[in-house]
């Protein structure tokens, strides 16, 4: 079924806003939800273990196998790089077969992939490129899940509760966030890393069950068209839609140059604030608690997509990271370090959540799927570029300076984006104060006040 841009919604109309309900009802009126409500717990353990993971396998390099700045930047480049050429592709999927099914298999995968890294560095077995091996597996699989779950979100809330739905996914994530790096960092300092990828495997169990007891949520089908005739159609819708557009063009310099901090974060702990492993923990779980209270604070307070706080907060972000590698460079407390991770993580959250609410919200449902997987492709598929120009910058100027460049260009970027989308809203206020009679020509008729005296 191909979607004529005609009958698609109109991005411009108002969208209907959530019910209006009020306190710790309103805030969590998404669980209301059977599914997402499942979806939501399955998650809250699985996301924990994938955090631990990631500190653990960041310490693991960077320590035990010996690697420098640039091998922690290959290790994130094999994670994302898959999704900038597979995203696409698992957009068309989520819109043609049951999204349970395809979260089902790439949970199951992972959990494997997890297993077999406790297991190489359990044994002692674990070699640098067994580390990037499983990196770029761990991509492939999210390639699938991450534009397919955004999707699924949609369908088992709907679009009045997606708001919420957004910014309490944002909070779970960043619960993990906080929980999963405090205990990794405890665990790294007294067991060392196998633990921590063991529990990870471990975790997937929770989603797995979750998704086998849900109903699965009805799939628009499509009957006519082929798989790159429905690329292009959500392409080009995309690119038909400033509104859609003007979101993912901020999102993707955010995450090249703003989103680094498991490059920065192991080597300010190490080389800058002497913290150490624990060092590590506590700042990317500060960073955690940042983004946690962002997040809830758009689930409590949020009634729809906000441009204005989205450029807003991505501005903060750049100036937060600036400060950053300032008390890095100087260098001040491990505590001085772990407000201003925290402020990152506060901006960070609530630029990205409104982001990806205001993508989600204005695009159809049928389109859902593949609009999704483009921004995921320009979040996540960036990174790696991010990731590399994080590691170089750091290994040439240290970890302070490749902080700051990356606040830098965040900052730079957010007031140019949003001074273009800005720009045709002021246009069309001036003239509409053009257009409206002046007092001087409704209290003193055939007066223009624009006369100007002849020559």
């Amino acid at each position: 079924m191909s979607l004529d841009r005609a009958t698609a919604p109109n991005p411009l109309t108002p969208l209907r806003p959530a019910p209006p309900t009020s306190g710790l009802r309103g805030g969590l009126r998404a669980f209301r939800h059977r599914d997402y409500r499942l979806l939501w717990l399955g998650q809250i353990v699985s996301v924990t273990g994938t955090w631990m993971q990631s500190l653990a396998q960041s310490w693991l390099v960077v320590t035990t196998l010996g690697g420098s700045a640039l091998a922690l930047g290959a290790v994130n480049v094999a994670q994302f790089a898959p999704i900038l050429v597979l995203g696409l592709v698992a957009g068309v999927i989520a819109d043609r077969i049951p999204k349970r099914n395809v979260l089902l298999v790439t949970q199951t995968i992972a959990a494997i992939l997890a297993t077999t890294l406790a297991l190489l560095v359990a044994t002692g077995a674990v070699r640098l490129w067994h580390v990037y091996a499983i990196a770029l597996c761990f991509g492939v699989v999210n390639a699938f899940d991450m534009p397919t779950r955004q999707a699924f979100v949609g369908e088992i809330v709907g679009k009045d509760d997606l708001m919420n739905a957004i910014a309490l996914n944002s909070a779970l994530f960043n619960a993990g966030r906080i929980v999963g790096p405090a205990i990794a960092g405890v665990l790294l300092a007294a067991y060392g890393p196998a633990i921590c990828f063991g529990v990870n495997a471990v975790s997937y169990i929770a989603p797995l069950t979750a998704l086998l007891l849900m109903k699965a949520a009805p799939v628009a089908r499509q009957t006519g068209g082929t798989g790159i005739a429905r690329l292009r159609e959500g392409l080009a819708y995309v690119r038909g839609t400033p509104e859609v557009l003007m979101p993912m063009v901020l999102v993707g310099f955010v995450a090249t140059f703003g989103m680094n901090f498991n490059i920065w974060a192991p080597l300010l702990a190490k080389q800058n604030f002497g913290g150490g492993a624990t060092g590590f923990g506590l700042l990317m779980s500060a960073m955690g608690v940042g983004s946690l209270t962002g997040a809830l604070g758009l689930a409590f307070t949020s009634r729809g997509p906000r441009r204005g706080l989205m450029f807003g907060a991505a501005l903060a972000l750049g100036g937060a990271e600036l400060l950053l590698g300032l008390a890095g460079a100087i260098p001040w407390p491990l505590a001085v370090g772990m407000l201003f991770m925290a402020c990152s993580g506060f901006a960070a959250s609530t630029a990205m959540a409104t982001a990806n609410s205001t993508v989600q919200t204005i695009a159809p449902d049928a389109l859902r799927g593949r609009v999704m997987s483009v921004y995921m492709t320009v979040f996540h598929g960036t990174i790696p570029f991010g990731a590399l120009v994080a590691g170089a910058s750091a290994s040439w100027f240290g970890a302070p300076a490749s902080v700051a460049f990356g606040g830098l260009i965040t900052l730079l970027a957010a007031a140019i984006i949003g001074g273009r989308i800005a720009r045709p809203r002021l246009a069309s206020y001036r003239t509409e104060r053009r257009a409206r009679p002046s007092n001087s020509r409704r209290f003193f008729p055939g007066v223009s006040v624009d006369a100007q005296p002849e020559d």
